[in-house]
């Protein structure tokens, strides 16, 4: 077999993943299973040595060791806290009662709510079927156009793609680090600033921000030209509430956006790493659920999370380090404050894990237990994708397939602007049929060293901040647009069964539209997504 070349292996190995994962078979089993099979079929050839293998251990503990994916799990339990103990259906219901009673309130209440559950929790699938299962019978019984209705909260359900803290943008952000060192040092650069999962929440903001805008001018303008497509809705039809709506809404939204802000504000800020904010915005979601599980704690609940401020505060304005030759009265002051605010803080926080662990949802099951599980098996399947992933990555390399795409990709002509161009398209392809996951592990690897060596005008290269806006934009399309998208999957499981699969289609495109905008505006001024990391870190 002559013409069996380590390329063309590569190729087959290649192939024979998707036709595993087209016949369904789980993608980590499917990832790590065939670069087994195709590293003995490699080593009987000749085509590679023992050494590659060697390198599978050096991977696994990679992954394990890394400071950006241990994000990812508190993360994770932030947002899954904020769906189960029903805070996000709170928001929902009383962002409904701000603008209910306007024409096109609620598409505004979903599109709003949707950022702030994008803003916590970044759960595509989780945020879908709760503003279904919420607010879809409530736009469908006043009258509201379907598809207007469908399309919007679909829409704004999968702003978690690109508004930080994203999970996307954590992997994406690991995944474009390792791509960007790997294409430093094949251009003999091996001084370079490393990329860093927090240039890519900055680069995200104004992107994101943007498009919410689009979202929201779109809605203004189609039911001021048409009120009879969602008019509003009678006071009375909202539910009662007792005093001010202003004192009602205050309260329920000042202590969701002080955690947004507070989680946010550390990353962009550079106060804290993405670990430590991600451990911050669990602490804070689960004070948050105690609070609405139990509202006789309010108060203690805020006095707990001011006690966790000030000791922020104090280690700021103050050095709390004892163990030095110089220490003045003021610091053992300090430090002892500091004792007490930690004594308290620990707690509060006792009081709230024992609340959610004690409360229990319409099915009976306890909150915290079933939190803890869905972040265990969701963190696992992350994990698990990842290091399948890393593993096809490693022999993908060890066969000269990065060779491969490197040679086809600067051979395209039109250059960097049909290479972005092609990787784009495959991207949007596999995110009819795969999750975000999987895409991000198989093509970041294989195509980020590559594109990331190239120049988007003479002299100057692609940024990876740009690249990594551009692909969560992208995964966000793909998961909007008909007939695979996963949103519509999720929003056609919830639907009511009168709802036609068609109208779900309908209503998306003019959303898809949006977005592909949004995606053309940022090639063609890549500052929206620089600017920000640029004057935040110099970046």
């Amino acid at each position: 077999m002559e013409w069996l070349t380590p390329e063309w292996l590569c190729l087959i190995m290649f192939f024979t993943v998707l036709v595993f994962l087209g016949f369904g078979f789980p993608v980590a089993f499917t990832l790590a299973g065939t670069s087994i099979l195709f590293a003995f079929i490699s080593l009987s050839l000749g085509f590679i040595d023992t050494g590659l293998l060697a390198a599978v251990p050096q991977q696994i503990f990679a992954i394990m060791t890394s400071k950006i994916l241990v994000a990812v799990p508190p993360f994770i339990f932030m947002g899954v806290m904020l769906e189960r103990s029903k805070i996000a259906e709170e928001l929902l219901e009383n962002m409904g009662r701000v603008f209910g009673t306007r024409p096109g309130g609620l598409l505004f209440s979903v599109t709003i709510v949707g950022v702030l559950l994008a803003a916590s929790t970044g759960i595509v699938g989780a945020t879908v079927v709760t503003m279904g299962l919420l607010s879809l019978p409530t736009m469908m019984r006043h009258n509201y156009n379907r598809p207007l209705a469908l399309g919007t909260i679909a829409a704004s359900g999968t702003l978690g793609q690109i508004i930080p803290p994203s999970i996307v943008l954590i992997l994406l952000g690991d995944q474009l680090s390792n791509a960007y060192t790997a294409a430093n040092t094949e251009m003999g650069n091996f001084a370079a600033d490393t990329v860093s999962v927090n240039d890519l929440f900055a680069g995200a903001m104004l992107p994101g921000l943007l498009l919410v805008s689009l979202y929201l001018l779109y809605q203004f303008i189609v039911t001021r030209r048409w009120p009879e497509t969602a008019p509003p809705i009678p006071a009375q039809d909202l539910g009662e509430i007792d005093g001010p709506l202003w004192k009602h809404i205050t309260g329920i939204l000042v202590a969701p956006l002080l955690l947004i802000i507070a989680v946010l504000g550390s990353i962009l800020l550079g106060l804290a790493s993405p670990s430590e904010v991600a451990s911050i915005g669990a602490v804070g979601a689960t004070l948050l659920a105690a609070r609405r599980l139990q509202p006789g704690l309010s108060r203690f609940i805020i006095l707990t999370a001011l006690s966790f401020f000030a000791l922020v505060l104090l280690s700021f304005l103050i050095n709390l380090r004892i163990d030095r030759s110089d220490v003045a009265t003021e610091n053992y002051i300090a430090f002892a404050a500091a004792i007490l605010l930690v004594a308290f803080l620990a707690y509060g926080l006792f009081a709230a894990i024992k609340e959610c662990f004690i409360a229990r949802d319409t099915e009976g099951r306890r909150i915290l237990v079933e939190v803890m599980r869905s972040t265990l098996e969701i963190s696992t399947m992350v994990f698990v994708i990842l290091i399948g992933a890393s593993l096809f990555s490693l022999m993908f390399i060890g066969l000269r397939g990065d060779e491969v795409v490197a040679d086809f990709l600067q051979q395209l002509p039109g250059g960097t602007l049909t290479a972005v161009l092609i990787v784009m398209l495959v991207m949007f392809v596999m995110g009819f049929f795969l999750d975000f996951l999987e895409i991000i592990f198989i093509t970041v690897p294989i195509v980020g060293p590559v594109l990331l060596q190239m120049e988007v005008a003479p002299g100057v290269l692609m940024s990876p901040v740009w690249l990594g806006v551009m692909m969560a934009i992208n995964l966000q399309t793909s998961f909007l647009t008909p007939p695979f998208g996963f949103s519509l999957f999720y929003l056609r499981g919830v639907a009511p069964a009168e709802i036609k699969t068609t109208e779900i289609y309908k209503g998306v495109i003019p959303f898809v539209l949006i977005q592909l905008l949004v995606l053309i505006a940022l090639w063609l001024f890549p500052a929206i997504a620089t600017t920000l990391p640029q004057y935040l870190y110099g970046y």
